[in-house]
């Protein structure tokens, strides 16, 4: 069963210093029909206006997942993390029992574009914990593990049964993924055109994918997507 989230259909919200599309409810955004897919829960594709930014504000039992895709953001928080995030990067933090943040766009100049990904926890009130790691430019084609509850192949910690890939194709090239069994798949697509087991995606695309025994995905273009592997 493969079930597209059409980019034009997602919810939309614009402030004067924020324009954010959301996956699924959030915020002033409700449809009872777009709540979660299993595990994941908040899909937000922003766009930061210069020197502006989201002030401290709480989170607790949550998995909060930081996806760069241009410019920079300077994150500060309760643990006393004061980092910035940019392409080529991943922020995991674990909220847990709970914990204050904020994220801005330090530049003067430049918008930041990014995706805001939050998971439902495994487990309930653990301490929370933050990583940032810088993760390999891999080949074109290859999909590349950026967190992983068992943290495997130095993929940062992320308290839930999911494997989040990242993988960017030329035009003409192709990627398998094998699907366990009852495992489901999301696929959002960051940029591009992409073909999954038939089914055609344009930028800011989701499917969930459930009761496939695989994928085949390919592009006559270019394309830069997240996989998250869900139990």
């Amino acid at each position: 069963m493969l079930r597209l989230r059409p980019s034009k259909e997602r919810g939309y919200a614009e402030h004067s210093w924020l324009k954010s599309y959301h996956t699924f409810s959030f915020s002033s955004y409700f449809d009872r029909n777009q709540m979660n897919f299993r595990s994941l829960r908040v899909m937000n594709e922003d766009w930061i206006d210069p020197s502006s930014g989201f002030p401290t504000h709480p989170h607790d039992n949550m998995e909060i997942i930081t996806y760069v895709i241009e410019g920079r953001v300077a994150h500060k928080d309760s643990m006393g993390n004061m980092e910035q995030i940019q392409p080529g990067e991943i922020q995991c933090m674990s909220a847990g029992t709970g914990i204050t943040h904020s994220e801005f766009n330090p530049s003067d100049t430049d918008t930041t574009h990014l995706y805001q990904i939050w998971l439902m926890p495994a487990k309930n009130n653990i301490k929370p914990t933050y990583q940032q790691i810088r993760y390999d430019q891999a080949a074109l084609g290859d999909l590349v593990l950026l967190a992983s509850q068992d943290s495997r192949d130095g993929a940062v910690f992320i308290n839930q049964d999911v494997d989040l890939y990242r993988a960017e194709m030329e035009a003409g090239q192709e990627v398998k993924f094998d699907i366990r069994p009852g495992r489901g798949i999301w696929i959002q697509l960051v940029k591009g055109e992409l073909d999954v087991n038939g089914e055609s995606m344009q930028t800011g695309d989701g499917l969930a994918v459930e009761d496939e025994p695989g994928l085949v995905m390919t592009t006559d273009s270019k394309a830069e997507f997240l996989l998250f592997d869900l139990c």
